[in-house]
């Protein structure tokens, strides 16, 4: 996981370096001015004088030493323990406070800490008394200007008011970031050219670092105020695969820059003082990302998670991102769902659907005793109302469950101290146990307990953490009597995680985290209620004019834990499961889930074969074209055999091409009306077209005769479908209407009766309708742009969604009915969940796609220009053009196998075309 890496990443750093100093020895909301060279000269003067090489740094709130013996403890003294600084040896009888010109410095304090002796970290040692230290700095010259620094900062860490100590920190902090500038003399080649300079703060865990971020054609760069760790810290806008606007301490102020597609650690993260130089700094990369990276939305992740391509762990792992979680950040961690509820049992059963925890509960609401007494003390309280004290993530949560690879971030966070034994992360089954009955512990997960690293179950780093009442000392974090090791542990979380139960309900603690149970009355109604500070616009900074209770209020917000931004507003669609199988001991993380080998039938070689025809689809292949109508071509039918090909178009005529012979065989025209579409009924007997004249007809092909007409619109019927002898027709008259019937043969005496058995009623003319499969659904586009999904079961509209800016030419079920997708004269491909009727993707062409035909991920679209495109969805971007008709094409038809398409276009053409792999 990213934190375990980047914090090895930094221990590595220190092995080289042997540096033990880092900034996680500040205190919260401390910075680190500047370092000199010098000795810590100890019984100065007495006959056991002794000097100890090390680095003298002088921080906002404190002034620490570092040896470079690594025998000897750092020494931190917190500026406001300072009785007197100055020179060593003045008496100080005029002034509390001295300046000096020699070459040392005094200071006299009441408290000092003792940190990483022998560079083990452990808890601080703290040393009492009035006490006398004298530094020797190595540049004479220096001392008088160090010492006036010491002397300011301590009269901001004595002032009474919280607030007005920050304020003069922070006035000291500007004043020197507004005397440096970012050196140029650091950019990588003398030809580049400077775009952007501001003041900045690089984040990191609990801390943050003051410098100049500069921006280049070719460069980012950060140079840290203090040179700490390094003097620049540079990225090449070409490595840059993702940016993020942040969120920090509630406030839009952060930048993440990312050089990876998947990793949840970023390359760097920046704060800024002023929202608009973060937005121009967004905005100059996010321009030159344009032009390589594809920008991903949270619909257009869950496009790919809803259809197996992406697992349950990375779509979590992309919503955090997209949420404003980042690792950098520990009160915005990302936060992963407790799974699995069963820590007693000696074998994980994974079918079994009592061994999950309710995914649709959050973790207060699991205990039903607890929150029945968590309501109605929720009653009583007076507004603003919450349920919970505290949040299921926070600083203090993240840094529970990392202790063990992260004890120097626990030490920081806790003023140099370990948790109480028996309050530590001991046990995984303890654990969950206090979530469920503990009376202010609703903590979630994080993603390293369905990761791949187990060094935070482990303390490999021989920390003491401290002994428990029992007598036994805290080590390794205890497994459930299920995991046989620390690493069977985590592949049977990833296992639980991927499991069909999950993925059958993940949705519903998506609504919870960061959909549309996060806030409002659907958060009341779920139990999902906490306090309002830990919600985006919960309050606002800005509006706070006293600065004690600014300070005080940011504090608690970084402290407590911040709800996720929400990226949702209505309820997430479920995933598309049936095909799923649970996850085997080969998965990974970066691999898209799979169906597992078993044995082929017919209809799994049907399957492969249209699998492999969609990944070629960009290989199409003109074969054939012949112009055949007089004007634009509407509609395209084949016989089972491929043998016949039926047209219509404007031109009011029906005709039959041979393609086998290359020859039209029939023109057939019904009236003097343009015709719109057409369909062969089961058995190749009969063709069916829609007619501009308000009618439908049926032509029998055996007899070469109409066989039947159906009058049942006041206006032209615009599209046809058929199914189960059932006839369903659309119209500009507003309505779609459904028909039971079978056309009477040509051998009887009598005309069939239709019955009309529906009647689907828009606002506006309908242009297109398509059913699913099983033709339980229908959906319907207007003229005014709106997509309507129908249950024909009930003849009810589940959603209408206005999702395009004029007509929609086309729409499609996806073969599995989970989603649809439509086509607008806006030049729009709009992907739309059934279930939930979200718009979950848009892609946007530069002119209208007329016609359509898709299999769930890959479009093939035909364009006003005559082009064929292919789209792929999941990536977001048109991935072939096709050159075909000299018009518009109007209609696209496709085999069963998906390896022949027909088009039919405005140059009233109809072309043959094949797939060539």
């Amino acid at each position: 996981m990213a934190f375990t890496r980047k914090t090895r990443r930094e221990q590595q750093l220190q092995l080289y370096s042997r540096e033990r100093f880092s900034l996680l020895l500040l205190n919260l909301e401390e910075y680190y001015f500047e370092q000199h060279t010098a000795n810590h000269i100890q019984n100065k003067g007495g006959q056991n004088e002794r000097k100890i090489r090390g680095s003298l740094k002088i921080c906002s709130k404190s002034v620490i030493f570092e040896p470079d013996a690594i025998s000897q403890p750092i020494i931190k003294i917190p500026l406001r323990d300072c009785i007197k600084i100055g020179k060593h040896g003045e008496n100080g009888s005029n002034r509390h406070f001295a300046k000096t010109k020699s070459g040392e410095i005094s200071l006299i304090f009441s408290q000092v800490y003792f940190i990483k002796e022998h560079n083990i970290v452990a808890p601080y040692k703290i040393e009492r008394g009035k006490m006398e230290y004298v530094f020797e700095l190595d540049v004479s010259g220096k001392v008088e200007d160090v010492v006036e620094t010491l002397l300011q900062l301590h009269r901001a860490s004595c002032l009474d008011k919280l607030g007005d100590q920050t304020a003069m920190i922070t006035a000291i902090l500007q004043s020197r970031l507004a005397r440096t500038s970012f050196d140029k003399n650091r950019f990588q080649s003398v030809s580049e050219k400077l775009h952007m300079e501001c003041k900045a703060e690089m984040v990191t865990p609990l801390v943050t670092n003051p410098g100049h971020v500069c921006i280049t054609d070719t460069n980012l760069y950060f140079q840290p105020l203090n040179g700490y760790p390094k003097p620049v810290v540079q990225i090449t806008l070409q490595d840059v695969r993702r940016i993020y606007k942040r969120r920090h301490g509630l406030m839009p102020l952060g930048l993440e820059v990312f050089c990876t597609e998947d990793d949840l650690c970023s390359d760097i993260y920046l704060k800024f003082y002023e929202p608009q130089d973060r937005d121009d700094l967004y905005f100059y990369i996010a321009t030159y990302l344009e032009h390589h990276v594809a920008e991903r939305t949270a619909e257009s992740y869950m496009l790919q998670w809803q259809r197996g391509h992406l697992s349950n762990y990375q779509y979590l792992l992309h919503l955090n991102n997209l949420a404003d979680r980042s690792c950098n950040d520990l009160s915005q961690y990302p936060v992963f769902p407790w799974i699995i509820s069963d820590y007693c049992s000696a074998e994980l059963d994974l079918s079994n659907p009592g061994t999950f925890r309710d995914l649709s509960r959050p973790v207060g609401a699991l205990n039903k005793e607890r929150l029945e007494r968590l309501l109605a003390r929720y009653q009583e309280m007076p507004e603003p109302k919450f349920m919970y004290g505290s949040h299921y993530s926070s600083p203090g949560y993240v840094l529970f469950y990392l202790v063990r690879i992260a004890p120097e971030y626990m030490l920081c966070l806790q003023n140099g101290r370990f948790d109480n034994a028996d309050r530590m992360f001991n046990s995984i089954g303890e654990t969950w146990k206090n979530c469920l009955d503990g009376a202010t512990d609703f903590k979630e997960l994080i993603p390293e307990f369905y990761g791949d690293d187990v060094s935070f179950l482990v303390n490999n780093l021989k920390l003491d953490l401290g002994k428990r009442q029992g007598g036994q000392m805290v080590d390794d974090v205890e497994l459930p009597p299920w995991a046989r090791s620390p690493e069977d542990f985590l592949q049977k979380s990833k296992d639980a995680l991927e499991s069909n139960y999950v993925s059958e309900h993940l949705h519903e603690w998506i609504d919870l985290i960061f959909g549309y149970k996060q806030k409002g009355s659907d958060a009341v109604g779920a139990h999902n209620v906490f306090h309002p500070l830990t919600y985006e616009g919960g309050v606002d900074l800005n509006s706070i004019e006293d600065p004690d209770e600014k300070v005080a209020m940011l504090t608690q917000i970084l402290e407590f834990g911040q709800t996720p931004k929400q990226l949702f507003v209505t309820p997430h669609p479920r995933r598309i499961t049936p095909k799923f199988k649970n996850f085997s001991q080969t998965y990974s993380h970066n691999a898209p889930m799979a169906d597992s080998p078993g044995e082929e039938s017919f209809e799994d070689l049907t399957e492969e074969s249209k699998t492999l025809a969609w990944n070629n689809i960009a290989k199409l292949q003109l074969h054939d074209q012949h112009k055949i109508h007089k004007e634009a071509v509407t509609g395209i039918a084949v016989s089972c055999n491929g043998s016949s090909v039926f047209t219509t178009s404007q031109d009011s005529t029906l005709k039959m091409f041979s393609k086998e012979s290359k020859m039209l065989q029939r023109s057939i025209s019904f009236s003097n009306m343009a015709l719109s579409s057409c369909l062969l009924l089961p058995g190749d007997a009969t063709v069916i077209s829609s007619s501009w004249d308000n009618n439908v007809y049926f032509y029998s092909i055996a007899f070469a005769r109409r066989q039947d007409t159906l009058m049942g619109h006041d206006d032209a019927v615009s599209k046809i479908c058929w199914h189960d002898n059932r006839l369903y027709s659309a119209s500009w008259d507003s309505t779609v209407k459904v028909w039971s019937g079978v056309p009477a043969e040509m051998t009887c005496t009598r005309r069939q009766r239709f019955d009309m058995l529906a009647e689907l009623e828009h606002d506006v003319s309908v242009d297109t309708i398509s059913l699913n499969a099983a033709s339980t659904l229908l959906v319907s586009g207007t003229k005014e742009g709106t997509v309507n999904i129908w249950d024909l079961t009930t003849a009810t509209m589940l959603h209408q969604i206005p999702c395009h800016s004029g007509t929609v030419c086309d729409t499609a079920f996806s073969p599995d009915s989970r989603h649809v997708l439509s086509t607008g004269e806006d030049g729009c491909l709009n992907v739309i969940d059934v279930q939930t009727g979200m718009l979950i993707s848009s892609m946007t062409s530069d002119e209208p796609q007329r016609c359509f035909i898709w299999d769930g991920n890959s479009v093939l679209s035909g364009s006003q220009s005559g082009e064929l495109l292919v789209w792929d969805l999941l990536g977001g971007k048109i991935s072939e053009r096709i050159q075909g008709h000299t018009g518009a094409v109007t209609c696209i038809w496709m085999n069963e196998q998906c390896s022949s398409i027909i088009t039919g276009g405005e140059d009233r053409q109809i072309m043959f075309w094949k797939l060539q792999y």
